[in-house]
């Protein structure tokens, strides 16, 4: 058995996330099928995180095993030219057999990523998040200094979320502007289901000046779910990169997505 690592991009506005659906397209359906085609056999793929309903990627990693070894080739440019224009593939890379996408990453990195104009974008409108009234990046910056470290994030845990803990170790969080753009990234070792989008609502809040940055404080003390801002539209969300050991190898990509300038802090 060959075991093989991709990483993959995928614009998510048409699927229904990442999960395999008995009643609508989703993106891990769209690459074993095409995957099966080139191996010639059927593949089941797993992948670091799965998506919400209309959540980008640009760093998903995702592993499958075959009864026969292909050229890498096969994996990159073989499948992009039958996947369809919004999934394809990065990079392809051989792994041992311990190596799992989801067990064997320390840590996940996601974008959020917000037009802060005063009228809406037409352009890349389901890649991004459109706020009108100005941010204040100064204050959502304060805000986010509550949020590193090991911490029950219950305020930010969706309802659905089937997570024995609430717990998570979050290693970043900070926001940036570029241009009309405004960045908030973070970086942890797991996210609860909506985290991310629900964190990303509650800095939008401090940011156009309805809340005071020591919001954010009470709401992880609190851990009170109804207490803090709605979820944020999944459009302007990006997986952007998976950590794994080093003894992996696995190769390294642009973090993206590709409009965003590489300014942003790594």
């Amino acid at each position: 058995m060959a075991k093989v690592a991709l990483c993959i991009e995928y614009d998510g506005h048409r699927y229904h996330g990442w999960q395999r659906q008995s009643h609508a397209a989703s993106v891990q359906q769209t690459l074993e099928r095409v995957l099966s085609k080139i191996a010639d056999q059927p593949i089941e793929v797993f992948c670091a995180g799965r998506t919400d309903t209309g959540v980008h990627a640009t760093g998903q990693v995702i592993h499958f095993e075959l009864d026969n070894e292909r050229p890498l080739k096969a994996w990159t440019m073989g499948a992009n030219t039958q996947l369809p224009d919004d999934i394809a593939v990065r990079w392809a890379h051989l792994v041992a057999d311990d190596f799992h996408a989801r067990f064997s990453a320390t840590a996940r990195r996601y974008r959020y990523i917000i037009a802060n104009t005063p009228t809406r974008p037409a352009i890349a409108r389901s890649g991004l998040t459109w706020c009108r009234a100005p941010l204040d990046i100064n204050a959502m910056n304060e805000a986010c200094q509550f949020f590193p470290g090991e911490q029950d994030f219950a305020a930010f845990q969706a309802a659905s979320c089937q997570s024995r803990t609430s717990f998570r170790n979050i290693h970043h969080l900070f926001v940036e502007p570029i241009g009309q753009f405004v960045v908030i990234d973070i970086k942890a070792n797991a996210f609860l289901h909506h985290m991310v989008r629900n964190i990303a609502g509650s800095l939008i809040e401090i940011g156009r000046h309805n809340q005071k940055p020591q919001w954010a404080k009470d709401l992880i003390e609190g851990r009170d779910r109804t207490q803090a801002a709605p979820t944020a539209s999944p459009n302007g969300l990006y997986l952007v990169d998976v950590d794994y050991p080093e003894t992996f190898g696995l190769p390294k990509a642009s973090l993206g997505p590709l409009f965003l300038p590489e300014r942003v802090t790594q």
